[in-house]
């Protein structure tokens, strides 16, 4: 079946890179000194500018070490495993912290994070865990027009935060939304349950199939996003409320269908053995008439609903 190729816009060429950070514990010993410098300056300024009025100037100095410590202080940060900072500085992108530990990186540098309310966190860390996005149930049709309710559960995670950032408003929604065009672009290409021939794939019956079809479905449409689709498959699949009545229906007539196929089959094998069996062995001769009446018993007995009421002729059939 021909697949329907989905095509992006094109985006400026946004590449990951690593932000140069130091090391916080360095840097945290740096600033304690020069909040302690800054103080004795203070200090010293106070204390000498009786006698000699120039040391005055100390306390100018000691004020100003003592406001860029404070400012330094701003530049520390820390990250768990799996955690990013997507740094920009003057609304250039700096770079990506990924590692976890405790760094320090300028302070005037901000962390950016445009989906952090919608994924329930206040941080403005990105999480580069896998995550789950289960799709609410939305109304379908499949390939033969049947309305039908689906919905899927995908995994996905962020191989790329700089795209994630800067390439959509945000990257959750973005998901969210092209998942739900994902599901309506294959829903409509399989039909809901297999036809009587059954050489086709169905959303019912091609689970594995179809899963590997909607994870590359997504991936072509998230990819811009930075976003990674680990697995995507259907966890609601049902008949829409109108028509289950009438569809449900319609597989028990061909369950039954193909049941009684099954049995005329093996009732015709059973009578035909039968036959040879008394044939070969020289029970009884039979000419055609009898054998007609016997096979017409036989074939009401083994497929009839009810069990059989016997009846005992004790008279010739002729």
């Amino acid at each position: 079946m021909e697949k329907t190729e989905v095509k992006v816009a094109e985006f400026d060429n946004i590449t990951e890179k690593p932000a140069r950070e130091k090391s916080g514990w360095v840097m945290l010993f740096v600033i304690i000194f020069c909040i302690a410098a800054s103080i004795g300056l203070i200090v010293a300024g106070v204390l000498l500018m009786e006698d000699t009025p120039e040391i005055g100037a100390l306390i100018g100095v000691g004020l100003c070490l003592f406001a860029c410590s404070m400012i330094l202080i701003g530049g520390f940060k820390q990250l768990q495993p799996n955690e990013a900072y997507v740094l920009t500085l003057f609304g250039k992108y700096h770079g990506t912290i990924k590692q976890a530990g405790f760094f320090w990186v300028n302070p005037f540098c901000g962390a950016v994070n445009p989906a952090r309310m919608t994924l329930g966190a206040g941080s403005r860390k990105l999480s580069l865990k896998a995550m789950t996005l289960n799709n609410d149930k939305q109304k379908v049709n499949d390939e033969e027009g049947n309305p039908i309710e689906i919905s899927v559960v995908v995994i996905w995670r962020i191989a790329n935060t700089a795209k994630a950032v800067f390439n959509v408003e945000n990257y959750a929604a973005y998901l969210s939304t092209q998942c739900d065009a994902a599901i309506r672009q294959v829903a409509r290409q399989y039909p809901y349950d297999v036809s009587t021939n059954g050489d086709e794939e169905s959303l019912r019956g091609s689970a594995q199939e179809i899963a590997g079809v909607l994870r590359e479905e997504l991936q072509q449409r998230v990819g811009m996003a930075g976003i990674d689709v680990l697995e995507a498959r259907i966890s609601h699949l049902a008949y829409a409320p109108e028509i289950a009545a009438a569809m449900l229906q319609r597989q028990q007539a061909s369950a039954i269908i193909a049941a009684r196929q099954k049995i005329v089959e093996g009732a015709v094998s059973m009578v035909q053995m039968a036959l040879n069996k008394l044939s070969e062995e020289n029970v009884v001769e039979l000419d055609d008439e009898r054998k007609a009446q016997m096979v017409s018993n036989l074939l009401v007995v083994l497929c009839g609903n009810r069990d059989a009421q016997p009846v005992v002729g004790t008279g010739s059939i002729y």
